[in-house]
Formats: C-alpha cells, sequence, structure tokens
C-alpha cells in the first residue's frame, strides 16, 4: 500500500478540538483539505503526522500552543481612547475589526473590552495559547513527489 512521502500533495479531512474537547474546526462537512506535505503551508506538526501513513489511515495529533499559533501575547493587547475608532466601526465586545499597521500589514483584532471612553483590542490569533487535538484522515495521495 502507498504511503505519504514529503513533497506528496494529499487530502486529508480534520477535526480540530481544544483540549478540553470544544470543536472548533471541521472540514467533515466541506471537501477535504489539500497540502504539499513539507511546505509548511498548514500547521506543520499536521503536515509531518501524515507522512507513512496510507489512504484510510486515521490519526490522533497533540499540538502545543507553540507549535500551533504560538502562546498568547500580552503585548499584542492594547487599549485605545475611544476617538481613535474610525466611526462607523461597529464596536461590540468579541467583534472583530481590521487595521493596517505603518508598514501596511493588515491585522485582526478582536474587541475584548469596551467602556464609554476606551477600547481594548486583542491582536493574538484566537487560538494562542491553546493546546490543540487534531484527528487526521487520509482521504488521497493526488501526487507523489518527484
Amino acid at each position: 500500500m502507498t504511503q505519504v512521502n514529503t513533497g506528496d500533495t494529499v487530502r486529508i479531512h480534520y477535526s480540530g478540538k481544544l483540549k478540553d474537547g470544544t470543536l472548533f474546526d471541521t472540514s467533515e462537512d466541506r471537501d477535504p483539505v489539500e497540502l504539499k506535505v513539507g511546505d509548511n503551508q498548514f500547521i506543520p506538526v499536521i503536515e509531518t503526522s501524515v507522512v507513512g501513513m496510507s489512504v484510510g489511515d486515521q490519526a490522533t495529533v497533540e499540538i502545543a500552543a507553540e507549535d500551533a499559533f504560538g502562546p498568547h501575547r500580552p503585548e499584542a493587547v492594547q487599549t485605545l481612547e475611544r476617538t481613535q475608532i474610525p466611526e462607523g466601526v461597529d464596536l461590540a465586545v468579541g467583534a472583530q475589526v481590521q487595521a493596517t499597521t505603518p508598514e501596511g500589514q493588515q491585522l485582526v483584532l478582536k474587541i475584548v473590552e469596551l467602556d464609554d471612553t476606551s477600547v481594548t483590542l486583542d491582536g493574538n490569533h484566537p487560538l494562542a495559547g491553546e493546546d490543540l487535538v487534531f484527528e487526521i484522515e487520509l482521504v488521497e495521495i493526488v501526487t507523489p513527489a518527484g
């Protein structure tokens, strides 16, 4: 039976959960995810985990926060005066807003606290600081390496 090698293009189904079992993402209700093993376009630990698998194989992969979306960085949380937020932006706790850095990089920030004078924004990835568990299934080896 053919096994996955680094450089192969494969399709997988996955379910991503927090350590407490909370499901945060799954591909089960859509087409399988296609990735080239070793390109690090997906979570690298997932890519290396499919090496050696055959079509139909399943695996559970635990990923420490630092190997997934990194630790929660307190410096990525900032409080701004409400007057610094452009008019027309929906201000509600939990809402996401976009900002542009002076270098032109786009950021997605989550509003985590709000009062009459200030807005606290969190620029961390929503899964930063979380250890993750992925259930993966190799659906297809699309293109072998070479």
